[in-house]
């Protein structure tokens, strides 16, 4: 039997879907449905059960689990209640990694590039604890992730006990199917679709920065089928732990996502430039790439897409079609 914390989020279902795909069942999710529809991207999987996260350590008394993956989390990167942040990204990850430690499981869990703060120390996955105290995350998701990285760390530092498998993913800007609950941390391409498709207009930040153009600020947009695809090279890998960058290691302008997109349909495109807010514009990332080395060095060759075939795919086989869901 599996645990998928998260499970009927975004990246948690696409990983439900993997699994199912790769002939188990037995399934279990942990997550709050609530009522905006979030069911739907669980709608076309089979499950062992669903149970909150409430109920989820009483759940586990005797159980035997072939693997915990641990993608639940508050990940709004706005949100600012600290206490409600703390006890659900880091005091429930702290029961589950001492559940795992205890009953011998693979623990394997989302972290988060939001840990680099500004990027100023650069993306590398250095997971000693000398590395991970120069970070400064810039929002509260970011620290609450970032302080369970450190207490990972801090055991492997003290040798103390540990599952028999620990991996610690910082995704970076994931996009894919099933992300539609999320309203304004959903990726641009999803926000942006329906303005795409009607012929409108869309509309990118301007550069405020000398050397940028506009839009051509930068991520390391990565697909969700990637990122699956690493989780479940991990699974199969029980020898591999550590803490590792999931990114394509390539970072691509937020325009060029977009002009993927018009390709993708045929359509002509048409892209107006705005003044950021000055809110955002003394801290906002103008670039963002994941030192993938590590990763890559522990043995994964599951390769990444790039960024026009990724983008192709989400809007051919989801985002134009009328049930974009998983």
């Amino acid at each position: 039997m599996l645990l998928v914390t998260g499970g009927a989020g975004f990246i948690g279902s696409n990983l439900v879907a993997a699994l199912n795909a790769a002939g188990r069942a037995d399934v279990v999710v942990c997550d709050w449905l609530g009522s905006e529809g979030k069911w739907r991207n669980l709608a076309k999987r089979q499950l062992a059960d669903i149970l909150p996260p409430e109920q989820l350590m009483a759940w586990l008394d005797g159980r035997k689990l072939d693997a915990v993956f641990h993608l639940g989390a508050i990940s709004e990167t706005t949100a600012t209640d600290g206490d409600l942040v703390i006890e659900t990204n880091f005091r429930l990850s702290m029961r589950l990694l001492d559940w795992c430690a205890a009953h011998p499981t693979p623990f394997i869990y989302a972290s988060s590039a939001a840990t680099y703060g500004d990027g100023e120390r650069g993306f590398v996955d250095d997971p000693s604890l000398a590395a991970l105290k120069q970070l400064r995350p810039m929002n509260l998701y970011g620290w609450s992730k970032h302080l369970f990285d450190l207490a990972v760390a801090e055991r492997v530092a003290r040798g103390e006990k540990l599952p028999p498998q620990w991996a610690g993913l910082k995704f970076f800007n994931v996009f894919g199917p099933n992300e539609y609950h999320k309203g304004a941390m959903m990726s641009v391409l999803a926000k942006k679709f329906a303005d795409i498709k009607a012929g409108r207009a869309i509309q990118l930040f301007r550069s405020h920065r000398d050397g940028i153009a506009d839009g051509d600020q930068r991520r390391d947009f990565i697909s969700v089928d990637d990122v699956t695809r690493v989780m479940l090279w991990l699974f199969a890998s029980p020898n591999v732990s550590g803490l590792f960058n999931v990114g394509t290691g390539h970072a691509r302008s937020f325009r060029e996502m977009m002009l993927s997109a018009y390709a993708a349909l045929g359509a002509q495109p048409r892209i107006d430039y705005i003044d950021m807010p000055d809110s955002i514009r003394g801290s906002y990332q103008y670039f963002t790439e994941a030192d993938v080395t590590r990763l890559c060095a522990a043995g994964y060759n599951g390769g990444f897409t790039p960024l026009e075939d990724a983008v192709n795919a989400y809007v051919r086989d989801f985002l134009d079609r009328a049930d974009p869901f998983r």
